[in-house]
């Protein structure tokens, strides 16, 4: 101890001397682009891609609205070159280190500074460094040229003796979903699609810190700093690291090049990381300073939660558990499945993530599973996740398909995911590492094998093996601290029946075979990662596709909006089983969204109910990466769906649910919390106009993190069609139906409206003579409603807030499933 009291004491007096850090510098500004043979250069915005810079200059038309779509394909055909001019200051071009690093360049490139070639890239995940200071002057242009993704992609399928599934895409690696898919058009970017910068420095920098947790307990958490430095001699050094006001200096012989040194720390009685529905997402923050001779040299902050966290796979009398264990307890996952929220991601700003993460934590939501066909998210997602307290289920980008094993391919996927790994390992919200999304259902159930010779099928195989059974896990492996890694995503296809005993599930019966919604209630797995039914979207997103004033869903644009072949056939199919089919336009969409959140919500509750059997639920999909008729529950524009509205209910950490079965309810109560929840749980009868038939009260106790039955209610003698159950227990209620929609008695209701302006929006005050079912809120002002496509009692009150910026509440209309009947 003394000895770090003397260093402290001695770096605080020596450090007099002017700091020598590195300088960084952005090269965003001044760009052009243009067509290889074209002869005018047009302004550029960086980082960005090329659709978006043609469509700043009306090249091209919007290939979000309408079907202007198809008129774009032309872009990803033609070669592009992008250049730039910066200047550098004499006080950086005096460092003796200066690199220049593209975070993400999409994809094929061939990079030029000042004439001279430094580079070609082949992998828009990974970033790419050069040194550059025997290239670069005070004034300087870069150059890089994009070749269109189709001319490497053929020579690579040359290679090959055989046709591998799904089509060229498998040879780039670059984001999979810009091919098409049954959600996503077909939009094959190329361009700067993350930052650029120059780096120069002196003697010694980091290049990387890693916060290992070795044992993390609530008496203490033992951690090592493993801090990744470079330097450009043999020197004595210092690494200060403070957090949270405990500082340690720790005396560092720093070798010549890039070496890593381990120092270990302690944190007393450290303040855990939960998900926000457990507690409390604390963060620790980390300041890192580099210092060698009285001069500091480098500086770097990290803020870490210290948790644990497993995936929790072991045999028992049924098949295997599945289920994630976060500080030593069982965690209930609760989410949904993410692509990216745009199919041009400078699209996205940091409202963006600030807004749909919000989201999620409204929705009670604590984990999300980032989807392999989409990108390696942002810094800034994982950072708020991380503060927000949400899980994330990482796949690497490799989705539905069989990939190449050739030696060059292998080597980019290395790189990549060491990259991807390493940038990743010290956020708190990382809960798994996934291979890859129904590649080996893929192979196993969807005939890709079908006229293969055994010779060309062993070595398919050997190759996915190569990829998901050992670099992927092995990486993961070695540079995190023990997360976990799963395979792929599901372990069983749906047409094996392990699918419901073992591993995680992705379960297409409902949708992709038509079968009825109760199919959920039946077939229960041990994790569902992936289950979802289409809806339409808000009424503002289909007005935006239309460029229309009014709701018509029968445009050829709408239909170019709708990316699954059976799409609209299975919507109608579904909607005729359970609801009124309507003949208005607008109806329709109010329907198909009610059906979407009817099917999602009867999946999500017999689920929980089965707990701990099941221990997780994820439905496909939480958001939209452009305006589309999808499985989503946020739409394009931001707006909730019903299924999310009705899945914040759903996932509360307090749950009462009903199983209807042979001719009787049983009333179960879930309670995801670590604490027990005791009270009393009360019971009606009540017709649609409020009259009580039956009551029942009964104190009881749920235990914590447990799924239990209550009560159980014949219903032999009960008029289904006319009356409702209504559970209360702990200030939440539940509005338990006997029957379908469609075959509910609704009566047209006298619905009383009340509008109050409130701080920061409107209150609205409604009530009713008789039980309204799916009050649908809309207006014509921006904003969001606390609650909407939920039930009304008769003669109860219910209390709506509108958060919008508008001074007036204009055309609020109401829409209920008692207009439609």
């Amino acid at each position: 101890m003394r000895n770090i009291v003397f260093l402290v004491l001695l770096i605080v007096v020596s450090c007099t001397s002017k700091p020598d850090f590195p300088i960084k510098q952005n090269l965003h500004a001044n760009w052009l682009f243009k067509k290889t043979n074209d002869s005018i250069w047009l302004t550029a915005k960086v980082p960005g891609n090329v659709y978006t810079d043609l469509q700043q200059h009306h090249i091209i038309e919007d290939p979000f609205i309408k079907n202007n779509e198809e008129k774009t394909q032309w872009v990803s055909e033609k070669e592009w070159i992008y250049k730039t001019n910066f200047t550098l200051s004499p006080e950086l071009l005096k460092k003796q280190f200066i690199t220049l690093t593209f975070d993400g360049l999409d994809t094929y490139s061939s990079i030029y500074i000042n004439d001279s070639l430094l580079g070609k890239t082949t992998n828009a995940f990974r970033a790419y460094t050069f040194a550059v200071k025997n290239l670069v002057t005070a004034n300087n242009e870069l150059t890089i040229v994009f070749s269109p993704t189709t001319i490497e992609e053929e020579k690579a399928k040359k290679q090959i003796a055989y046709t591998l599934p799904e089509g060229n895409r498998i040879f780039t690696r670059k984001a999979q979903f810009q091919y098409g898919w049954d959600w996503g058009p077909k939009l094959n970017t190329s361009g700067i699609w993350k930052n650029v910068h120059i780096k120069a420095w002196n003697h010694l920098t980091f290049d990387a810190i890693f916060i290992q947790q070795n044992t993390i307990t609530k008496e203490k958490a033992s951690l090592t700093i493993q801090a990744t430095i470079e330097s450009d001699h043999e020197t004595e050094g210092q690494l200060s690291t403070e957090v949270n006001h405990k500082k340690l200096v720790t005396e560092l012989h720093l070798k010549k090049g890039k070496h890593t040194y381990e120092i270990p720390f302690t944190i007393q009685n450290p303040q855990l990381w939960w998900v926000h529905n457990l507690g409390t997402p604390y963060l620790y923050q980390f300041n890192f300073n580099l210092t060698s001779n009285g001069i500091q040299y480098d500086t770097k902050s990290i803020k870490k939660g210290l948790r644990t966290v497993r995936l929790i796979t072991q045999k028992d009398s049924i098949g295997e558990t599945f289920y994630f264990e976060l500080n030593g307890q069982p965690l209930y996952a609760k989410g949904a499945n993410y692509i990216p929220q745009h199919s041009f991601q400078n699209k996205v700003s940091s409202q963006h993530y600030q807004k749909l993460l919000t989201d999620v934590v409204l929705t009670n939501m604590n984990m999300l599973r980032v989807w392999g066909g989409g990108i390696y998210e942002h810094d800034i997602f994982y950072s708020l996740c991380d503060e927000k307290g949400i899980l994330v289920w990482q796949d690497f980008m490799f989705a539905c398909a069989m990939y190449p094993g050739n030696t060059e391919f292998l080597n980019t996927v290395q790189i990549e995911a060491e990259q991807q790994v390493k940038r990743l390992r010290n956020h708190a919200s990382i809960a798994l590492w996934c291979g890859n999304n129904e590649n080996s259902e893929g192979w196993h159930r969807w005939g890709w094998q079908t006229g293969r010779s055994d010779e060309e099928k062993k070595q398919i195989w050997k190759d996915y093996l190569a990829v998901f059974d050992s670099i992927l896990p092995k990486t993961v492996h070695q540079y995190s601290d023990s997360t976990s890694y799963w395979e792929s995503s599901p372990k069983y296809g749906r047409g094996n029946p392990k699918y419901e005993f073992e591993g995680d599930a992705h379960d297409w019966w409902v949708w992709h075979d038509a079968t009825p919604f109760e199919h959920f209630e039946q077939k229960v797995p041990r994790f569902m990662s992936e289950f979802g039914f289409q809806s339409f979207p808000g009424y503002e997103v289909i007005n935006y596709i239309n460029q229309k004033d009014t709701v018509d869903i029968h445009t050829s644009a709408i239909q170019a909006h709708q990316k699954h072949s059976r799409g609209f056939q299975l919507i109608h199919e579904y909607m005729k089983r359970d609801y009124p089919v309507p003949v208005k336009d607008d109806d329709y969409v109010y329907v198909s969204q009610l059906l979407q959140a009817k099917g999602m919500i009867m999946g999500i509750e017999a689920h929980r109910r089965a707990k701990p059997y099941n221990m997780g639920t994820l439905y496909w999909q939480l958001n939209d990466c452009w305006p589309a008729i999808s499985w989503s529950g946020i739409d394009y524009f931001g707006n909730w769906k019903a299924l999310q509205y009705k899945a914040k209910k759903a996932f509360k950490n307090l749950l009462i649910s009903a199983e209807i079965k042979n001719d009787s309810a049983t009333i179960f109560v879930v309670n995801d919390s670590l604490s027990p929840v005791s009270g009393k749980l009360a019971l009606q009868l009540i017709d649609f106009d409020g009259k009580i038939s039956w009551t029942d009260t009964k104190e009881i106790t749920v235990t914590p993190n447990s799924s239990q039955a209550f009560y159980k209610l014949p219903l032999n003698s009960v008029q289904k069609n006319s009356v409702v159950f209504v559970a209360k227990f702990n200030n939440e209620t539940s509005i338990i139906y006997l029957t379908s929609p469609k075959s509910l008695a609704l009566k047209k209701g006298n619905l009383r409206t009340n509008i109050t302006p409130g701080n920061g929006g409107f209150f609205i005050h409604l009530k009713s003579n008789t039980l309204l079912k799916d009050v649908f809120l809309t207006s014509k002002v921006t904003g969001h409603f606390s609650d909407n496509f939920f039930d009304l009692l008769p003669n109860e009150e219910k209390v709506i807030f509108l958060t919008t910026k508008a001074e007036k509440l204009e055309g609020l209309l109401v829409k209920t499933l008692n207009d439609l009947k």
